[in-house]
């Protein structure tokens, strides 16, 4: 992981931003990897400008109506990947890298944790979706799920599908037919997923190493 501070300085012209009444601007915080929206905080032209500076989010406290520094007191900080404001430059959205995986101050990772007052992680990419079922199964096997028969076969069972599903593949791709490509990547991908959670390999590992060499 890239460690250096980044300077973000030009990214958003902070003097252009359509901010309300109040001086603010909504500011949407994703993770950098898998694409979940951890949190909705409020922004103004000091604490943008301490957030470009710095590379870490910094937020108006519209209850104490200071700026915060997010994560000073839990060590829960986040470090900016990338920045961008909306069409209409009235909303800021913010990728970031989520120190210690929790941006909530319920301890949850997003504040967008509840569905009808139950605690329900927010939705990520699909593949991380798949994932979390599949660890979910790892952890609470359940009789009757293929996935579950997978893990209990270990390597043996997990890596011969592997190779199956990579062959299948092969011949969609000499067959040149997409809609055979698009399923047999699909299970590919399913049975990758698995030897990932056998191994307990989380899949944002998997993301890093490709956010590393995207560069």
């Amino acid at each position: 992981m890239d460690n250096q501070q980044k300077d973000f300085s030009h990214s958003i012209p902070v003097d252009k931003i359509a901010y309300n009444e109040q001086g603010l601007v909504p500011a949407i915080v994703q993770d950098y990897l898998d694409g979940t929206v951890l949190m909705m905080a409020w922004m103004n032209q000091a604490s943008l400008e301490k957030t470009l500076t710095t590379g870490e989010t910094f937020f108006w406290s519209r209850s104490r109506q200071e700026l915060w520094h997010k994560g000073a007191t839990s060590g829960h900080t986040q470090k900016i990947k990338s920045m961008r404001y909306d069409c209409d430059s009235d909303a800021l959205l913010i990728t970031v890298e989520q120190i210690g995986d929790v941006a909530c101050h319920t301890g949850e990772r997003s504040c967008f944790h509840q569905v009808d007052g139950t605690i329900n992680p927010p939705p990520a990419d699909t593949l991380s979706q798949v994932f979390q079922v599949i660890t979910n199964r790892r952890d609470h096997p359940q009789e009757k799920s293929y996935t579950c028969k997978l893990l209990a076969g270990g390597d043996n069972k997990i890596l011969k599908k592997i190779g199956e599903e990579s062959a299948e593949v092969v011949m969609a791709c000499k067959d040149d037919d997409p809609e055979a490509i698009a399923s047999e990547v699909a299970d590919l991908f399913y049975h990758t997923l698995v030897a990932m959670a056998y191994h307990h390999v989380d899949i944002k590992a998997v993301y890093a190493k490709l956010q590393e060499r995207r560069g």
